[in-house]
């Protein structure tokens, strides 16, 4: 599958709630896709937003929209962006949303799978790690076509809140947040770059600053779920990101949530650490060098999700 020299792309979206049309919204105003379906159990609701997001195509370029309650209709399918499920209220971690949300996925996936065979498939509902673990136990052979948005939102917020430390374009910071999307993901900073200066030698910046800004980018969804309700601006931005990436085979690196093997020593569970993304799906796993400290962040994680595998 090469989307990228096709004249056609194809992108399906399972569960239209907040995340699902924030996600399919943003892909509209890219006009990369020639047809977004959605899909979701309520077919009113659905007709509702295929709607409202049609009366956005005067002025973009155009977009086939598909409101559906059949799973039929995602057939061909370059991409399924899976964001069924249960939502993060306040006071719940991820993890909380485990039971319901497995459930879910286990009379969703077959059926995906069943109708869109070769279709890339990334999950973002939550808990996305233990979600994406458990696609692979309930469809082996996907191997490379299953991933997990992961970690891409952490890692924004934390190069967003350095860069405003550093008073830098947040595109300039490279940095990562790995392991769980979730309490125990740990910052990998040690060998962080900014423009190429190590992000520790940056004038005004310390392992303090790193920290804070850590922090921040790890509470951020709590915050923002406690003022508004729910995320969903920023994690459509991550939905259209993934489907830039795989459409023009553009090799990209992101933290991704996937099967660990063997990766610095352990396996059995996913979670986020930095892949290459292209037309394919996950290209390579990318072994980085980690700080003992960062080693021991990873362990954590592992040992975190691993009780949910």
């Amino acid at each position: 599958m090469k989307p990228h020299i096709s004249n056609s792309f194809k992108v399906s979206i399972i569960g239209a709630g907040r995340v699902g049309t924030t996600a399919a919204f943003t892909m509209l105003l890219d006009g990369t896709p020639t047809e977004i379906v959605l899909y979701g159990r309520d077919k009113q609701k659905m007709l509702g937003e295929k709607l409202d997001l049609e009366h956005a195509l005067p002025f973009l370029d155009y977009v086939n929209i598909v409101a559906t309650d059949s799973f039929d209709d995602i057939a061909g399918s370059h991409l399924i962006v899976y964001t069924a499920g249960a939502a993060q209220a306040p006071g719940e971690t991820r993890l909380d949303l485990f039971k319901k949300n497995l459930d879910i996925l286990e009379k969703v996936l077959p059926e995906v799978n069943q109708v869109a065979p070769d279709a890339l498939i990334a999950i973002i509902a939550n808990p996305v790690d233990v979600l994406t673990y458990h696609a692979h136990q309930i469809i082996p052979s996907a191997s490379k076509r299953i991933f997990g948005s992961g970690t891409m939102l952490d890692t924004a917020r934390f190069r967003f809140h350095l860069a405003e430390k550093m008073k830098v374009n947040p595109q300039s910071v490279h940095a990562y947040i790995l392991g769980e999307h979730g309490d125990s993901s740990f910052p990998v900073y040690a060998f962080g770059t900014v423009g190429g200066q190590r992000i520790l030698d940056f004038p005004n910046i310390d392992k303090q600053n790193i920290f804070d800004a850590f922090e921040k980018a790890r509470k951020a969804a709590y915050n923002i779920i406690k003022a508004k309700g729910s995320t969903y601006y920023a994690i459509g931005v991550v939905a259209k990101k993934i489907m830039e990436t795989i459409f023009s085979d553009a090799k990209t690196v992101l933290p991704l949530s996937v099967p660990l093997h063997d990766y610095h020593g352990h396996s059995g569970v996913s979670l986020s650490v930095p892949c290459v993304l292209g037309a394919d799906g996950i290209e390579k796993v990318l072994n980085i060098e980690l700080s003992p400290e960062e080693q021991r962040g990873l362990a954590h994680s592992v040992k975190t999700l691993k009780q949910f595998c």
